[in-house]
């Protein structure tokens, strides 16, 4: 690679532009970074997805799938028309896929601006609208940047009829091409010009888009509007300013026309990312909290200000063979440098940085410092996490990004090792999988006695299993997991349970009643179990130092299930009454005189079974709607809304119950002959139906036993 900008010392973050790239796989993000690579004179030849030889797309998975599947950091610089000064640009290329959509997701805190890619063929799909509307709410600056544009029989003008209805009116072209869309074609950046200069647009006119996107820009500037209407001269300096205020409200967000595959559009699309789209001193900073000593989260309010403590995000985390583990971060204030020593999280004892990169793909530059604003890696240190944040003083120890909108990883696979023998590899091999994917579990659940990975979908499972192989030496097998049902009550009930044993010398004796009843299920702590445990006993009938053993015994069957083998929630339990002797009472004997009168508690208090639903989202044929919603409704699945986003694509939103959905991706390939997909996020818990449940509970052996 030539063309690299130096990096010895740290850039004004004036002179620094983050864009992430985001939209559906497909959409020609990855094609896009090369062609400003190969522009901006980075790369001295365009790669290409389908030959394997990206920048981006470098790792064996990406080569076989065709497709991004991980956050990748680019750089390069551009030259402002506006100031003639270089620019530098860091680039984020995401996954397209919505199985690896958590990656995505993660980009949004290292950047300034969201660019959303679309494929004007396609409209608006799936994970396009989810990052455009995910970056609305975190108060990030968007535009779009319409690709393919070269492609024959696209209308433009309703490409953009159809952004204007999916985004909102605030989306107005900066630019429209003109002379053909081919090789040799170009656009006229309506914001600059007031009228056609030569070959006329391909659609709308200069003078028309030049007025649309002028009288937006001036809405937010009372002396601007005021001047625009009287028909006078308006300030450069000042309508800039303005333009910048629209991005930073969400009041404009600028559509730019290009082909990445003939560069029409490219060189105007540079000067808009370098004088036009945010640097990290205009853009809205990202929403930092600081915890309290009672848990309680305050803002924390920061600065892109060299002078000022370190304070950096660490949003990316790789673990490579050669390199070890690397932690990619943005630096939203101060300075840090290689050999300093810096502070992660609330760790009381500093750590050095060795080195400190710029990251250009695959490739590690080695960089001197790095300011507010810039992006850089550092490696070879354990403690860096996803979301660890690097500080310069203990001042910032409780300080954290406001938690991100992650996609819940509702997918499922249980696992096991072909070959035992890599038992010993298998810990470290996955450990490090999750430390690289925000939206990867892979756990042992002791209620169903199985190891589980669960992720966003099919393939994204798969190329978890790809990466064991390949890059661990691990082969498994996979099969449908049990589903992580939950036990509770929905009745008051009472019962009691004593515990005595007598072999020679002292014995074990305890006798516990309790009572138990509903608790209601908090749901703003989602999955989290909620239990309530009250000492209600009057005298001294049990001593207070065997409470906690009876608490314990209690515990142990919130784990493993009074009725069904499944984690209980949403319980109250109190302890009323009991007896103990002086010398055979001990703490053993509570602790199952407590476990058995729960138990026994739990049966007479209608217990049920909690089942998870999913929130469906199936893009799909509008031809096959009927269909849809028919297979949904055979799993017990509920349609809740349908949209149309194109002549002849439909959004189908529904819930149904997890445990009916591990054959859906089959299902929906036969229905729509291979062009159906769908996302899948955690909705909410309900009854399992009664015949469900009773299978269930009939096919639990036992409950243990608590003598």
């Amino acid at each position: 690679m030539a063309g690299q900008p130096t990096l010895a010392v740290a850039r004004d973050p004036s002179t620094i532009r983050n864009v992430a790239l985001v939209g559906q796989g497909g959409s020609g993000k990855t094609t896009l970074v090369e062609r400003l690579l190969f522009s901006a004179g980075v790369i001295q030849r365009m790669g290409s997805v389908e030959e394997e030889n990206t920048v981006t797309d470098f790792t064996p998975e990406e080569h076989h799938h065709h497709h991004t599947l991980g956050l990748k950091m680019t750089h390069f610089e551009a030259e402002s028309r506006l100031s003639g000064s270089k620019v530098l640009v860091n680039l984020l290329d995401t996954p397209g896929l919505a199985d690896f959509m958590g990656h995505a997701v993660a980009a949004l805190p290292a950047v300034d601006t969201v660019a959303v890619v679309i494929d004007p063929a396609k409209g608006v799909e799936t994970v396009a609208r989810r990052m455009f509307n995910l970056a609305k709410e975190r108060n990030l600056p968007r535009c779009v940047i319409v690709d393919k544009i070269d492609e024959s029989g696209i209308d433009l003008a309703a490409v953009v009829e159809g952004l204007r209805t999916q985004f909102g009116s605030e989306c107005l072209p900066i630019n429209l091409p003109a002379g053909g869309r081919s090789e040799g074609g170009s656009v006229i950046n309506v914001f600059e010009a007031e009228h056609a200069d030569g070959a006329a647009p391909d659609f709308s006119s200069v003078e028309d888009a030049h007025q649309q996107i002028l009288e937006q820009v001036v809405e937010v500037n009372d002396e601007l509007t005021e001047t625009y209407f009287e028909g006078g001269a308006l300030d450069p300096k000042k309508l800039h300013e303005a333009f910048e205020e629209c991005m930073r409200q969400g009041h404009l967000v600028p559509i730019c026309f290009c082909s990445a595959k003939t560069g029409v559009g490219i060189d105007d699309l540079m000067h808009v990312i370098a004088d036009y789209l945010p640097s990290p001193l205009e853009g809205n900073p990202r929403p930092f909290v600081s915890e309290t000593d009672g848990g309680a989260e305050t803002d924390y309010t920061h600065e892109p200000d060299a002078s000022k403590p370190l304070l950096a995000h660490v949003y990316k985390v790789t673990v490579d063979k050669h390199v070890g583990k690397l932690g990619v971060f943005r630096v939203h204030q101060g300075t840090i440098k290689a050999k300093d020593e810096v502070y992660l999280g609330a760790n009381k004892k500093p750590v050095r940085i060795a080195h400190l990169y710029k990251r250009q793909g695959p490739t590690s530059i080695e960089v001197e410092a790095l300011g507010p604003g810039d992006i850089g890696a550092i490696s070879k240190i354990d403690e860096v996490h996803f979301g660890s944040v690097l500080h310069g003083d203990h001042d910032a120890d409780r300080v954290h990004l406001k938690r991100l909108p992650m996609p819940k990883p509702m997918f499922g696979l249980a696992i096991e090792l072909k070959n035992h023998k890599d038992e010993s590899k298998f810990a470290p091999a996955t450990h490090k999988l999750m430390e690289e994917d925000p939206c990867l579990i892979i756990e042992r659940v002791e209620a169903t006695n199985q190891t589980v990975m669960r992720g966003l979908g099919e393939l994204h499972l798969r190329v978890v299993e790809e990466k064991l192989n390949d890059q661990y030496g691990i082969e498994i097998d996979t099969s449908p997991p049990r589903i992580a049902y939950k036990e509770t009550i929905t009745g008051t009930a009472e019962a009691s349970h004593r515990h005595k044993k007598q072999s020679g010398g002292s014995g074990e004796f305890g006798e516990v009643h309790l009572r138990v009843a509903p608790l209601p299920i908090d749901p703003d702590l989602g999955d989290e179990p909620t239990f309530e445990f009250v000492n209600a006993t009057v005298g001294g009938s049990v001593p207070r130092q065997f409470m906690p053993a009876i608490e314990k015994g209690i515990r142990e069957v919130l784990s493993t299930g009074a009725v069904a083998g499944y984690p209980m929630t949403g319980v109250r339990v109190e302890v009323t009454d009991g007896k103990h002797h002086a010398v055979d009472s001990k703490e053993v004997a509570f602790i199952k005189a407590g476990k058995r009168a729960f138990i026994n508690a739990v049966e007479k208090a209608r217990p049920v079974l909690l089942e998870p639903f999913v929130h469906l989202e199936v893009t799909a044929p509008s031809s096959v709607t009927g269909d849809i919603a028919g297979d949904l409704s055979t799993k017990r699945g509920r349609v809740q809304d349908t949209e149309m986003i194109g002549a002849d694509i439909v959004i189908v939103k529904a819930e149904a119950p997890l445990s009916e959905l591990h054959s859906y991706s089959t299902a929906l390939k036969s229905m729509t002959g291979g062009s159906g997909s769908y996302t899948m996020d955690y909705s909410h818990t309900e009854q399992t139906p009664p015949n469900v449940q009773q299978e269930i509970m009939a096919a639990f052996e036992g409950h243990g036993d608590a003598e």
